[in-house]
């Protein structure tokens, strides 16, 4: 097996290839590194990339022709043993990337809440990403099943509870991040097809199973009316639940109810977590 280490060079204003005032005109391997990717590819040589960067490249061709692609951004005096552990099994990684990897600069920006035209129109083809908002693999794989959401109307100045069961399916103990989204899909103003809202981190052996519960209060869908003023509206609200942006594997709704509320800087921030014995 090869391991392949790729990427970018910190430095400002030109010193390096990515940082602060260090622009480019595209989202490939800098330099050669693409052409190296591909020469030991080309060898029949099973090959694992890690990457060493501060910004998503373009990856579509690599994605698809290497066994796996470590993303380690830069991380520090630590990161060789860090890396070295999760290349040989000792951590079982769990984290989730922040960013869209996309097929090229020419479909930027794609990010994962764009509004519902974001894609074109009609929709162009080539800009699904490579690797979505949310993506992250591990040793062992997760289900996920038995989506409660209680009440199922609630008040505009409430909160409602979304519950999930997520079971270990794999062979290995892992940690999974659990991922809540919601879409208004009918409001004074255009919303994003779905926003990030909330998530919880489950550690979890083989087998095991976990009940997560996150609380969402009604201000967390708050949205700016046209005359700029912050509300929460009456009117459906669709729940996505699952192990990405674009991995959902449960769906449902909840209709808020009442008159259009006004939400002043008190508002709340944060959707609260409680992790239960599964039943």
């Amino acid at each position: 097996m090869a391991i392949v280490v790729v990427g970018d060079k910190a430095g400002h204003f030109g010193l390096g290839t990515v940082g602060e005032g260090t622009d480019a005109t595209d989202l490939g391997l800098p330099g050669g590194q693409h052409q190296l990717v591909e020469a030991v590819i080309g060898t029949g040589t099973p090959v694992v990339v890690v990457l060493l960067n501060g910004r998503p490249f373009a990856l579509s061709g690599i994605a698809r022709e290497v066994g796996a692609i470590v993303e380690a951004w830069f991380p520090g005096q630590e990161g060789a043993a860090a890396i070295h552990d999760v290349l040989f099994g000792i951590v079982n990684p769990g984290g989730k990337s922040p960013l869209t990897f996309s097929t090229c600069v020419g479909v930027q920006p794609n990010v994962y809440n764009r509004k519902r035209l974001g894609e074109g129109f009609p929709a162009i083809g080539g800009i699904e990403p490579v690797f979505a908002f949310g993506h992250g693999l591990s040793y062992t794989t997760f289900s996920y099943e038995g989506l409660t959401i209680e009440p199922s109307e609630v008040p505009v100045d409430g909160s409602v509870t979304i519950g999930v069961t997520v079971t270990n399916t794999g062979a290995r103990e892992g940690d999974e991040v659990v991922q809540l989204y919601v879409r208004d899909p009918l409001a004074s103003t255009t919303r994003p097809v779905q926003e990030l809202k909330g998530f919880a981190r489950v550690s979890l052996a083989p087998g095991a199973s976990v009940r997560v519960e996150l609380e969402l209060p009604a201000d967390l869908v708050s949205l700016l009316n046209p005359g700029l003023v912050r509300v929460v509206e009456p009117g459906t609200i669709e729940v996505m639940v699952g192990s990405s942006s674009v991995d959902i594997r449960c769906k449902g709704s909840f209709e808020l109810v009442g008159q259009v509320r006004q939400v002043g800087e008190d508002r709340r921030l944060r959707t609260a977590v409680r992790l239960l014995d599964a039943p």
